[in-house]
């Protein structure tokens, strides 16, 4: 790829990782009290959440209805049982108790891969523009710092700022205006199929989908379950 530019990173789920994740300890509890679920129905729960967070015309009615936090993550806990195969009336009647568990057992730490240090300190060595682009509401430039990630990047973008959320291609229209490239020559890397990959393509850029759990195999786009095979991509 020797036309490339410009590389741009997603934020949450790319770059930024929770541990232990939301679904590990919404499952773990499901399990705790006995439900029966299988790994397929994690994977097709994982793909709709991924869908649901790309800004999906669920999310966007949802928040329009639940306002206040405790309501919406109720309804996204009833959403998200749905999506492991419970029927919707079980589902209903457990969401609040799972909504609770998550509410006070929660609390992730957040995680930076220790091989994605390495893999910007060289590619910005190498010349390239780096920005990443989110679809967060709020700026995010002290959280990069927090994370030892500022440095590495050009520009941060939060899609709030610009009020177009990926997949809208406007967001990657104006992150490419901060980078001063053009499309075929920047890469997009991110996690969410339905957000990063679809959206990144609409807008002419080069997507390259991060899937470490393999959960999209359809995937018509370069694939790296880890951000050491990276690099091979450039050459």
């Amino acid at each position: 790829m020797d036309h490339i530019k410009a590389i741009f990173f997603d934020l949450d789920g790319t770059l930024r990782h929770n541990q232990p994740s939301g679904d590990q300890v919404f499952n773990d509890y499901l399990l705790e009290l006995g439900l029966m679920i299988s790994g397929e129905d994690m994977a097709r729960a994982q793909r709709w959440e991924h869908y649901y967070f790309a800004n999906s015309p669920e999310i966007q009615a949802d928040q329009n209805q639940h306002v206040e936090p405790q309501a919406f993550w109720l309804n996204f806990a009833r959403r998200r049982l749905v999506a492991l195969g419970c029927h919707p009336q079980k589902a209903h009647s457990l969401a609040p108790k799972v909504s609770a568990h998550m509410n006070e057992h929660y609390k992730p730490r957040t995680h930076v891969p220790q091989e994605v240090f390495p893999l910007l300190g060289s590619i910005k060595d190498r010349g390239y523009v780096l920005g990443v682009v989110s679809n967060r509401e709020d700026p995010f430039h002290e959280e990069l710092k927090e994370l030892k990630l500022d440095g590495y990047f050009q520009f941060a973008l939060a899609g709030g700022e610009v009020n177009a959320f990926k997949p809208d291609v406007r967001i990657f229209e104006h992150a490419l205006e901060l980078a001063g490239t053009v499309a075929p020559e920047t890469i997009y890397v991110g996690d969410n199929y339905f957000a990063d990959i679809l959206g990144s393509s609409r807008a002419g850029l080069v997507p390259v989908l991060f899937d470490p759990a393999g959960l999209f195999p359809e995937a018509d786009c370069a694939v790296i379950k880890s951000f050491r095979e990276f690099p091979d991509l450039l050459t």
